[in-house]
């Protein structure tokens, strides 16, 4: 028998479409890391500057406020990617698991920690945003060197 958390939809498709619509606030919130954010800030710092020779002090506040909202964002892409899969029931794992680069090469095998949806998302919310830049940059940003 299927055991549901109390904040779940009963099994069913309204359990999937909330399942669904978790993935799609991930990916929102994954994709607004590496372009609402920034895109973002740097309109506010736009917006607070007097003339384009602008201080120090609106830079850091623009370095800051980007730091601070992806941080935002990255507990609220956690705390949705536990509460996916508690829809979906996945058992809690309880302890801990160490990060595969904390762990020794020549350290015992163990299963590790499941592979997240949040783990999916943000791997493929990194990989176009690096295309993206690399179009970019081959094909929009032209050429740096006199003509």
């Amino acid at each position: 028998m299927e055991q549901t958390s109390p904040q779940a939809p009963a099994a069913g498709p309204g359990r999937k479409l909330y399942a669904a619509f978790l993935i799609l606030l991930m990916a929102a919130g994954s994709i607004g890391v590496w372009i609402a954010i920034p895109i973002g800030w740097l309109w506010i710092g736009s917006q607070i500057a007097e003339s384009q020779q602008t201080s120090m002090g609106l830079y850091l506040l623009v370095m800051l406020g980007i730091l601070v909202s992806v941080v935002a964002v990255a507990k609220g892409l956690g705390w949705l990617d536990r509460h996916y899969a508690k829809v979906i029931g996945v058992p809690d794992e309880g302890a801990r698991m160490p990060l595969p680069w904390l762990r020794s090469m020549r350290g015992e095998r163990t299963a590790g920690r499941r592979t997240s949806v949040l783990d999916i998302v943000m791997i493929l919310s990194v990989s176009i945003a690096g295309l993206a830049m690399l179009v970019w940059f081959l094909v929009f940003a032209g050429s740096p060197l006199p003509t």
